[in-house]
Formats: C-alpha cells, sequence, structure tokens
C-alpha cells in the first residue's frame, strides 16, 4: 500500500512538472512550425491566436501560454482488496495556446 502510495505521488508529481514545461518551450526568435512541431510531438493539442495574415513560414512566435492537462483516475488491475481499489491518474487530453505575430514586415 506504501508503495502504490509512492508511486501515485511520483506520477502527480510528474503531471505537474509536465503541465508547466511547454512554457519555456519557445522564445520570439523561434519558428512558429518548429514551436507548434514541437508541442504536437509532445502530446498536446495546439491553440493558434494570431495577428496578421502572413504565411505560417513567416510567424514569429510571442507567446506560448495555458498550457493544460486533463486527467481521469483509471482503477488499477489485479488490485488486492475489492474494498480499497487503487487509482492512477491518466492524462486524457493536453492543451496548449501559442500566440503568432504574422504580420508584414
Amino acid at each position: 500500500m506504501r508503495a502504490t502510495l509512492l508511486t501515485l505521488i511520483a506520477l502527480a508529481a510528474g503531471a505537474c512538472g509536465l503541465i508547466l514545461a511547454p512554457a519555456g518551450t519557445a522564445s520570439a526568435a523561434d519558428s512558429a512550425i518548429a514551436t507548434i512541431g514541437i508541442l504536437e510531438a509532445q502530446g498536446f493539442d495546439v491553440k493558434i491566436d494570431r495577428v496578421g495574415s502572413a504565411p505560417l513560414s513567416d510567424c514569429v512566435v510571442t507567446n506560448v501560454r495555458n498550457p493544460r492537462e486533463r486527467t481521469e483516475l483509471v482503477p488499477v488491475l489485479g488490485s488486492r482488496d475489492r474494498r480499497g481499489r487503487d487509482f492512477v491518474p491518466v492524462v486524457v487530453d493536453r492543451t496548449v495556446t501559442v500566440s503568432l505575430d504574422c504580420s508584414s514586415r
């Protein structure tokens, strides 16, 4: 039981670290296409807000914000005791917003 509790605490701490990580992934000079690709590769559904109408290849990332991770508790199979079921948080949805400056220069 103690090992399970420690495992759940470690998983929760890791999930909190992942939620905060995307905020530091982009600087103003990063390519918009590369930043969006990196975030999607990390499992995020990327929401884009942009200023201007230039092609995405000419846009500059101005901000990465609002990383959100939605988890659900799932029962662990093979639990020893029917009354004291163990649950593990599972990530079911990840979103982040990327702001772009696509104004002509």
